[in-house]
């Protein structure tokens, strides 16, 4: 796995292990290029390859991380008939998804309609236990 990917995703999965009803089957996989991919399966089979962007800072590497983990796991979520919610917003319970973005240099979770910081990614169990 490269390291910029496996740094990002070691943050994101952080707040999937603490927060999230569902939790990925992450596997190491190849394209179509042969290039490095990872993949976060569900037990039935379907899954999603995820990656980070080149070029860009770290923060900005585990913000766009969050979002496609956050994209898996509302399909994963709404598989198993769950609530197809995460992460939920505390202030809008039921209401809507926190957003992932980057204030400063810091990749955050935030509501999409305050914009509010909820926490920094990789944080979520802190606001959660808190």
């Amino acid at each position: 796995m490269k390291r910029d990917l496996a740094a990002a995703l070691a943050v994101v999965r952080r707040d999937v292990w603490a927060t999230c009803a569902v939790r990925p089957i992450v596997r190491e996989e190849v394209d179509f290029d042969g290039d490095p991919l990872v993949m976060l399966y569900e037990p039935d089979g379907s899954g999603l390859g995820v990656s980070v962007p080149a070029g860009v800072g770290p923060a900005e590497q585990v913000a766009e991380l969050a979002e496609q983990v956050q994209e898996w796991a509302v399909e994963a979520l709404a598989a198993r008939l769950l609530p197809a919610t995460w992460p939920e917003c505390p202030d809008h319970p039921r209401g809507h998804p926190l957003e992932a973005r980057v204030v400063g240099e810091v990749a955050v979770w935030s509501c999409p309609r305050s914009g509010r910081v909820v926490a920094p990614v990789g944080a979520l169990a802190e606001v959660v236990d808190g």
